[in-house]
């Protein structure tokens, strides 16, 4: 059997983009810093998430039925930082400058990248859900470096001019 440490520290060496999940509607404005995003398919375009149930923005998200994820640039770690603090949904907000596309969902306006998405599947699975969800808008940002987790710390990858 594999202890739920010795696993944690495994996929601790696992290299993962960091993103703010967001979520707008009915149940108000939330987010959480996320690395358990990736794609499903391209057709249709599909992501899927990874949110704790014990999260405290978790049922907003359930019942608000969209999200947007918001891949963080090198330049937003203060942002991931936020998003991950025990600071209200109304404070987290105050930091960064956001828009929104199709689902109202908010989009941060320097991401990477933002996807915007309609839930349509959540399945529970050990201490966390699994929302599949169906990509309606896309916005590409300008930056070239971005955000990653490793080892329990941020890096930045990206283009690099040789000289």
């Amino acid at each position: 059997m594999i202890e739920a440490t010795d696993f944690r520290n495994a996929m601790s060496l696992l290299t993962s983009a960091v993103n703010v999940v967001t979520t707008a509607g009915a149940s108000g404005r939330h987010g959480f810093t996320a690395s358990a995003v990736c794609s499903v398919t391209d057709t249709p375009p599909t992501l899927l998430v990874c949110m704790n149930t014990a999260s405290r923005s978790h049922a907003h998200f359930i019942e608000n039925e969209t999200l947007t994820v918001n891949v963080l640039g090198a330049q937003h770690q203060h942002i991931s930082n936020v998003f991950s603090s025990k600071l209200t949904s109304e404070e987290r907000f105050k930091h960064g400058t956001w828009t929104k596309l199709k689902t109202g969902a908010p989009v941060l306006e320097d991401a990477l990248v933002s996807f915007d998405c309609q839930i349509e599947q959540i399945q529970e699975v050990g201490t966390h859900t699994i929302f599949i969800c169906r990509t309606v808008a896309i916005q590409q940002g300008q930056h070239e470096h971005s955000l990653v987790y490793f080892n329990r710390t941020y890096h930045q990858v990206g283009e690099t001019e040789v000289a």
